[in-house]
């Protein structure tokens, strides 16, 4: 399993726990083999990213883009937003950057968030794995 991180911001991450939540949610899932990007960007990198993949001129906090064969794929995450997220949710930076990280990879391995219904399955995957860290 290769996990490539890219900190393209000047925010230091703990990118040991980002590599070990990596690794843990694909020997989870039984997918030793595969390999996961994840890069760490800011609010106008993101934004420009959504724009051209989902046509939506706004920042989001993560962006998932599902690969093939043993890439299962990209991560892209607006550390910015995962600074402020945590404010406005009253959680610490590292429980939000988990969460989202999270959410990024459960995008990978098939899930969506579309309706209501997905989004609820989501978050409650999410949150189970929110539990083994905290």
């Amino acid at each position: 399993m290769l996990v490539e991180i890219n900190n393209q911001t000047k925010e230091e991450i703990d990118l040991g726990l980002v590599k070990k939540i990596i690794k843990l949610f694909l020997r989870s899932r039984r997918l030793n083999n595969k390999e996961v990007s994840l890069a760490f960007v800011d609010d106008k990198v993101i934004k420009k990213i959504n724009k051209t993949y989902r046509n939506l001129d706004q920042v989001t906090d993560v962006l998932s883009f599902v690969g093939e064969n043993n890439f299962l794929g990209e991560i892209i995450i607006d550390y910015s937003q995962i600074k402020k997220q945590a404010k406005q949710f009253n959680h610490s930076v590292k429980q939000e950057l988990i969460f989202i990280l999270v959410h990024g990879l459960l995008h990978l391995v098939g899930y969506d968030d579309a309706t209501d219904k997905e989004a609820e399955e989501m978050e409650k995957q999410t949150k189970r794995w929110l539990q083994k860290f905290y």
